[in-house]
């Protein structure tokens, strides 16, 4: 058995308090995403967890990628038939995390998923280099595979299938905009007094900010 109770560190880079943080959730989403980018030397700021409601009833986490945030909500890209699209197609409840290590900071949204338009996601497959398209396209996505080389020859002969052709993206792959109603920001505080700040969405659309025991 490995014993990790000495696993400890002391949070002192910074503070959380109610009277330097915006109205609005995205508000300070947007300062502290951009503060881990520039100062907090993390390879892959927009790496964040996707929880959901499996279809089996248990959650799954897994990490994917951000790929754009605005004042609706926060988008990723997925295949739709895979084990999370899925999953959001029954209950679009989700829960995304952030965990900024090096900022001693995390961010934990719930929020209901939706799947954006097809423009949009017609737009973001576009800008994908033409290997990222069409390992969008190959891959079944969740599904038992018999091996790797099952993958790999089948990407072979879509390169020769789509050798000078336009690659569209697919009906089963696209995005999901996940429209928060609540947001909670963590950081660290020494003797482990984190500083909690919720918002969460009323009925009129403002935001109830509340501060959390640690």
């Amino acid at each position: 058995m490995s014993d990790l109770s000495n696993y400890r560190k002391s949070y002192e880079k910074s503070e959380l308090l109610e009277t330097n943080i915006p109205e609005d959730p995205m508000n300070l989403f947007h300062r502290w995403f951009y503060e881990a980018e520039d100062l907090g030397g993390i390879e892959e700021v927009n790496a964040m967890t996707v929880s959901t409601i499996g279809l089996d009833g248990f959650p799954k986490a897994r990490v994917v990628l951000l790929k754009k945030f605005n004042e609706e909500g926060f988008i990723f890209y997925t295949n739709y038939n895979s084990e999370k699209g899925k999953a959001l197609a029954r209950n679009p409840n989700v829960c995304l995390s952030f965990f900024w290590h090096s900022m001693e900071r995390q961010v934990i949204i719930k929020g209901i998923a939706e799947k954006t338009p097809e423009l949009t996601s017609d737009n973001y497959f576009d800008s994908r280099p033409d290997g990222s398209k069409l390992g969008a396209i190959v891959s079944p996505q969740s599904d038992v595979i018999p091996s790797r080389d099952f993958l790999e020859n089948n990407l072979k002969q879509l390169e020769q299938d789509y050798q000078n052709k336009e690659i569209k993206r697919p009906e089963n792959w696209g995005g999901y905009l996940v429209k928060p109603i609540s947001v909670e920001f963590w950081q660290g505080r020494p003797n482990r007094l984190h500083d909690r700040i919720r918002y969460q969405l009323q009925e009129d659309y403002s935001w109830k900010i509340e501060r959390l025991s640690p």
